[in-house]
């Protein structure tokens, strides 16, 4: 099709792990064994891990994808593959237009150099003309924000200004196609508004944006369509709301096996949790939740110290992993004593006062002053409409930190004027 602007077609890209040949010793064996396995460049060797399996998908010109997953998961190795700094072992990338590439911000950065001297050295490197790094010079460095540092050595630039001068700079390059990175990792708050605002902009004059990132409100607000990847596989492909919430959705099952082997898991083990569960106001277990009514969440616990007393904490966060909410035994004055062997800690919240979409539960236990147990994805929950258990379809999630009781009204000032009638007029 003529409308698409990058195609992976079956992609695998393999990586060596934990093996450096730093001697001539080490090194022959190594090319030995690599020529006598004729199939070394399909098949996986000793120390060998598929980055991509049989990965596929199209953009379209125009057209925003994200990209979400764990980290590992391919996602910054699909923009290498793309921008050319690494070759694919399999498949075929096929790139309709020019690209530039917010994969390393500030690479190509001299730090001797001032930052002048820098924005037309990266600007070259990026393919821009001397001329037209001049006419942009001044909007480069106005949108940067660092004018009155613009003839110091970048050197001396905190990490803020660097990533500011090199996201500037790889912004305003004209290319086709714009490969972004996790950019919003970096800087201040006003300056990732600013990059979200011109990859909008970007965007909306029919550039094509490739934007990876965990920050699930920047790509959900930025891109109709995402993919998932997991272990160098694509998961799902589609609108960006659906796929965030499948991913989100796999600390759920995350947290089905959180208080079995998990190496996310802390804590002595004198009291450790064993179960985790959320209460309707009907007293029925449920995962999906209507704002407002009050629920219960209850902790199962064993206590293979025979302590006689701890206190537990709990925070929830939403999908943004903005902690919206905390509980605290030992805020409240409250104290679980006469643990016995086995038990459960029990919360009762009067109401459920978030918006729509999906939370987690990060809980914790504490006793003799020493954290026993801590587990940072306990319990994942989704918050929905009333209208979801009518349609069956999933609400767009709604980003702010709680919603408040309240009452809205209505009064007219006057009667609305009377609609005039409308006439038909008859046929001669």
């Amino acid at each position: 099709m003529t409308d698409i602007a990058l195609e992976f077609d079956h992609v695998w890209k393999k990586f060596r792990k934990g093996e450096i040949h730093d001697s001539l010793r080490d090194l022959i064996p190594a090319v030995a064994r690599s020529l006598v396995s004729g199939n070394h460049k399909k098949e996986l060797q000793q120390h060998e891990f598929w980055a991509l399996e049989d990965v596929s998908f199209q953009v379209k010109e125009g057209e925003v994808l994200g990209f979400v997953g764990p980290n590992g998961a391919g996602k910054s190795t699909i923009l290498k593959l793309l921008s050319k700094i690494l070759r694919p072992n399999r498949g075929d990338i096929s790139v309709k237009g020019r690209i530039s590439a917010l994969i390393e911000i500030g690479a190509g950065f001299h730090p001797d150099l001032t930052g002048r001297e820098n924005v037309y050295l990266n600007g070259a490197i990026l393919g821009m003309t001397k001329d037209e790094i001049s006419r942009k010079f001044d909007e480069i460095v106005d949108f940067s924000g660092i004018e009155d540092f613009i003839d110091t050595p970048v050197k001396r630039y905190s990490s803020g200004m660097y990533a500011r001068l090199g996201f500037a700079v790889a912004a305003h390059v004209n290319t086709e196609i714009l490969l972004v990175d996790e950019v919003l990792a970096v800087g201040d708050a006003a300056f990732q508004q600013k990059c979200l605002g011109k990859m909008s902009d970007v965007s909306s004059r029919g550039r094509t944006v490739l934007f990876v990132s965990h920050n699930m409100g920047a790509l959900q607000n930025l891109c109709p369509r995402a993919i998932l990847l997991r272990r160098g596989q694509i998961v799902c492909d589609g609108p960006s709301d659906q796929v965030v919430r499948e991913y989100l959705s796999h600390l759920t099952a995350s947290a089905e096996s959180a208080f079995g082997v998990n190496p996310e898991r802390t804590g002595n083990g004198w009291v450790r949790l064993t179960g985790a569960q959320i209460l309707t106001d009907a007293c029925q277990p449920s995962r999906m939740l209507i704002a407002g009514p009050p629920v219960t969440i209850e902790f199962t616990y064993e206590n293979p110290a025979g302590l006689d007393r701890a206190h537990v904490s709990f925070t929830i966060f939403n999908s943004l992993g903005t902690a919206v909410s905390n509980f605290d035994m030992a805020l409240t004055n409250s104290v679980a004593e006469g643990l016995g062997s086995t038990g459960k800690f029990t919360c009762a919240l009067e109401t459920l006062p978030f918006p729509i979409g999906q939370y987690r539960i990060a809980v914790a236990v504490t006793a003799k002053g020493e954290r026993t147990d801590q587990l940072p994805n306990a319990l994942v929950f989704d918050v929905v409409s009333s209208t979801f258990y009518e349609t069956g379809r999933a609400p767009k999630a709604q980003y702010a930190t709680c919603m408040l009781k309240h009452t809205w009204r209505h009064e007219a000032d006057s009667p609305a004027a009377a609609k005039p009638q409308s006439t038909k007029r008859e046929a001669n």
